[in-house]
């Protein structure tokens, strides 16, 4: 069988630990310039260890005996080699030393951790968040099939290298026909799952060393998109025949006045309805993803759009606020949308979040904290990521502080300066 590693064993007598002319054996594994070592918990005599032949020189009982050991040690190391090449497996010198051991049957594998963790957080995760760990789950199995010719590999056998070849193949690797390469963050996303896999890993003791400790994953920043209040006015505005279209344009608008994500959106049940401290109707909701609470007062808008949809059949039916759709269809509704109304923006549903955040909240004047209070974000830092400096916002703040400038005195006397 042909093969690309280069594999090697060597022995010898770690001589720094001489002890009364004997030093401990040890096999030194080198694959493809990686080594490892072997502590065989046998001592030789330093001086009739021969250093070219890998053996003890002499014909005692004793000696002969050990020299039996040596041969039969490189065997086992060589078979543990053949087992790897033939089971179609990554061969590295902490595999083969694994298996020469024994750790292997114990040893836990990438892919077994993957599942394990896909298992175990199925029904802890919101279904949008479990999928994507799914679908790292396939780049990662088509990483070691693809770039290491593999099923698996051990968990002893992550590195930096895999991490930054990981990183390579998916940003060259096209998923599919008429499918792009993942974008930078995309690939970190992907990265950052399986970080946190591995994390797991190491928490429960399957893994001693972090691989991740020297990769530092890098998001480029971008400008989260949002709907301008022109382009949300054409949206509302348009006259659209369709009942399928028109539904789904309102239920984006109504996320567009609320900020909810998709699933709370789809979740949102009457119990989520209920009196504010100012009389008025709010939904008090914890999201989905982060399971922190969220409180919005509905604006005139949401509540219109809630009473058009009271009766529809579907909410009926389900016991919910809004007919809902799923989200890859309701996507696909508003590729149509933003062909008839104008909008040039790429519409999806989590678009009209940003458009809550940004154009009806933080441009209008309402406070960061109040913003991420109705987002229901866990930190502070991801409203942020709103906080954008918008002309609208420059002009409206720069009109207090002119009107402020021309009302100011100039001097004690009470005088205003004139103008000049």
């Amino acid at each position: 069988m042909k093969t690309k590693n280069s594999f090697a064993v060597f022995f010898y007598p770690r001589l720094n630990r001489t002890k009364n002319g004997s030093a401990p054996l040890i096999a030194r594994l080198t694959v493809n310039k990686q080594r490892k070592e072997i502590s065989l918990k046998y001592n030789i005599p330093v001086d009739k260890w021969n250093a070219t032949k890998q053996t003890v020189s002499g014909s005692s009982p004793e000696i002969t005996s050990l020299n039996k050991y040596i041969s039969e040690i490189r065997t086992e190391l060589h078979n543990a080699y053949r087992q790897l090449q033939i089971e179609k497996k990554l061969v590295t010198a902490d595999a083969i030393k694994a298996i020469f051991l024994g750790e292997e049957e114990d040893a836990k594998s990438v892919m077994q951790v993957i599942q394990y963790h896909n298992d175990t957080m199925k029904d802890v995760l919101a279904w949008g968040t479990a999928k994507n760990y799914y679908t790292t789950q396939k780049y990662v199995k088509e990483f070691l099939q693809v770039k290491l010719k593999t099923s698996d590999i051990y968990l002893t056998q992550l590195n930096y290298k895999f991490l930054t070849d990981f990183d390579v193949f998916l940003r060259n690797h096209v998923p599919g026909e008429n499918q792009k390469p993942c974008s930078n963050n995309t690939v970190m996303k992907h990265i950052e799952r399986f970080r946190k896999i591995i994390t797991m890993a190491i928490k429960n003791e399957w893994l001693k060393h972090d691989p991740f400790l020297k990769f530092k994953p890098t998001f480029i920043k971008k400008d989260r998109g949002f709907l301008s209040e022109e382009e949300l006015e054409a949206i509302e505005n348009k006259q659209i025949e369709n009942v399928s279209l028109s539904t789904v344009r309102d239920l984006f608008v109504f996320s567009c006045y609320t900020g909810l994500a998709f699933i709370d959106a789809y979740n949102l049940k009457p119990d989520n309805l209920n009196k504010g401290i100012d009389g008025r109707l709010w939904i008090t909701i914890h999201r989905q993803k982060t399971d922190v609470k969220s409180q919005i007062p509905l604006l005139p808008k949401a509540l219109e759009i809630l009473d058009i949809y009271k009766n529809h059949p579907k909410v009926k039916r389900d016991g919910t606020l809004l007919p809902m759709l799923t989200n890859q269809r309701f996507n696909s509704y508003l590729k149509e949308i933003a062909d008839i109304t104008g909008v040039t923006k790429n519409l999806t549903h989590h678009l009209a979040r940003h458009t809550f955040a940004t154009t009806i909240c933080l441009s209008n004047g309402i406070s960061m904290e109040a913003t991420s209070g109705m987002l229901g974000h866990a930190s502070m830092r991801t409203t942020q990521i709103y906080g954008k400096i918008l002309p609208k916002r420059i002009s409206s703040e720069m009109e207090v502080l002119i009107e402020k400038f021309n009302n100011r005195k100039t001097n004690s006397l009470g005088f205003v300066r004139e103008a000049q």
